[in-house]
């Protein structure tokens, strides 16, 4: 075997963060009866990147089952401020809005990012077999205009990844990575919870 001659250095990295939460059964029967709520007191939903899905109005983050599902998600995103070593005493992390999308048979989410932001999510709150892979897709343009064939998929050789959805998961990611969800193929309906957050100068 020959010994290798150079040094690979992963620059630039673009960090996602995955997880189930604990206790996800009793949050995720608390969070569907909010959206569908939500849902009954707004069928026509508004439209973004949903492709015949439902898309919810911004959640009033003080109402009772968001602050239940804020208590339940703070972890994991503090873990995700200390990897990137975000200087908390000079600024406060705040989710500045919350949404949920339904998307039933056929439904997709086409690609798109979450500008004004740092970090954006996805959360399951029901993910049926085959509901839809959520695929991020490599943000800088220039490495992706042109190709060589590969012989093996690898993190350092990919333009785009999968992550297939489970009932209880939270995603966490850069707002400017670009994302975009593939058609539910499943019969049952696939809800998920979006939100984003920023950061404001403490004063």
């Amino acid at each position: 075997m020959n010994k290798r001659i150079s040094k690979l250095l992963n620059i630039f990295p673009t960090p996602v963060w995955w997880g189930i939460l604990e206790d996800h059964n009793n949050l995720n029967t608390i969070m569907k009866d909010y959206i569908l709520g939500l849902r009954s007191s707004n069928p026509a939903g508004i439209s973004k990147s949903n492709h015949l899905g439902w898309h919810s109005e911004d959640f009033h983050l003080n109402d009772q089952a968001p602050k239940k599902f804020l208590d339940n998600i703070k972890p994991m995103i503090k873990e995700a401020i200390d990897d990137m070593s975000w200087d908390l005493n000079s600024v406060d992390s705040k989710i500045t809005n919350m949404w949920s999308i339904i998307n039933k048979k056929n439904s997709s989410n086409l690609r798109h990012i979450h500008p004004n932001c740092f970090l954006s999510s996805a959360y399951y709150v029901y993910a049926p077999k085959n509901c839809g892979k959520l695929t991020f897709h490599d943000p800088r343009s220039a490495a992706v205009y042109r190709t060589v064939k590969t012989i093996e998929n690898k993190d350092i050789n990919s333009n785009s990844y999968n992550i297939v959805p489970q009932s209880g998961m939270l995603v966490l990611f850069p707002s400017y990575l670009h994302h975009s969800v593939a058609v539910n193929e499943s019969e049952d309906e696939r809800i998920v919870i979006s939100f984003n957050v920023d950061f404001v100068n403490k004063n």
